[in-house]
């Protein structure tokens, strides 16, 4: 079997290399990708990158399971009744972004196929630390198994997250798995996570040294703990899942490895690698992110069919 990368490239994306080459190319030039390397520079930071007001038409929802709560925003589709829920994780490296940011994104998904999306406004870093997030998550996806029927007209659960919130998908997935209710959901998307934090393995040393891991688990002597690092967890019995990164991405390897180590437990898994594409490409004004979110929407509805 050749498992060579050029063998896991998503080939109908090849038709966009150049332009992608270009776009990122002049974001280098502008600054490039760089994160805060303190906590002065993360709130000058979240200054600049503050939520425009925008018409929305999310809902707000105060999810609740057991004694944990947690903000949720609910977009409905314009039409008909959702067919399917989708529980959405934003990313951020657990120290920026809400679910606000995300409406316009989850409106057109959520009319695209058809689906109710439940954004998870989840406490940030490094204010409150690890668990407060996958708490948070846990608490959104428990809420929103509860009470699909019932809010939000379906049973159906999907569930995606990006970068950080991949990972906080991965613990999510575990902690439902752990106790016996991971089977509700139908489907789970990855796209260019970050899952080793303990920078243990050859994929984890390549961002060690990252500050958004000191603000989020700097408190924790062992980030082996699969609720940190989900790449070191039992990842069996967990639902079909789609993992997308670029070639370009400091988290290529972690990606790699993450997707190897479900397909040995015996999980349903769909790797796509996209050629000249750096981390958060999805998010990014170019045909080969509209390429890549096409990808996921038909998956997405394969998982409904």
């Amino acid at each position: 079997m050749n498992i060579s990368l050029e063998n896991l490239i998503d080939h109908s994306s090849l038709a966009h290399v150049d332009e992608s080459r270009r776009f990122f190319a002049t974001k280098q030039a502008a600054g490039g990708q760089q994160g805060p390397t303190n906590y002065e520079e993360l709130q000058r930071a979240r200054k600049n990158h503050s939520v425009r007001a925008e018409k929305s038409r999310a809902t707000k929802f105060v999810a609740r399971a057991g004694m944990k709560q947690v903000l949720v925003r609910v977009t409905r589709p314009s039409s008909g009744e959702p067919r399917a829920a989708y529980l959405d994780i934003h990313g951020g490296g657990f120290y920026m972004d809400s679910a606000a940011r995300s409406d316009a994104h989850n409106a057109r998904l959520a009319d695209a196929l058809g689906i109710a999306i439940v954004s998870v406004d989840y406490r940030l870093a490094p204010e409150q630390p690890w668990p407060a997030a996958p708490d948070d998550c846990e608490t959104a996806a428990l809420w929103t198994l509860e009470n699909g029927p019932k809010v939000l007209g379906t049973e159906r659960i999907l569930i995606g997250g990006a970068s950080a919130g991949a990972n906080l998908v991965m613990t999510t997935l575990l902690r439902l798995r752990d106790r016996g209710i991971v089977s509700a959901i139908t489907g789970a998307v990855l796209q260019f996570g970050a899952y080793d934090l303990s920078g243990l393995s050859p994929g984890g040393r390549r961002y060690a040294g990252e500050w958004f891991i000191e603000a989020y688990v700097g408190q924790v002597l062992d980030r082996t703990d699969p609720d940190i690092s989900p790449l070191y967890g039992n990842v069996c019995g967990l639902p079909p899942t789609l993992l997308l990164v670029g070639t370009l991405d400091v988290l290529l390897e972690d990606n790699l490895a993450m997707a190897a180590r479900l397909s040995a437990a015996g999980n349903d898994v769909d790797l796509r690698v996209f050629p000249e594409a750096m981390h958060g490409f999805t998010s990014h004004p170019t045909a080969m992110a509209r390429a890549a979110m096409d990808g996921i929407e038909k998956w997405l509805s394969s998982r409904l069919d």
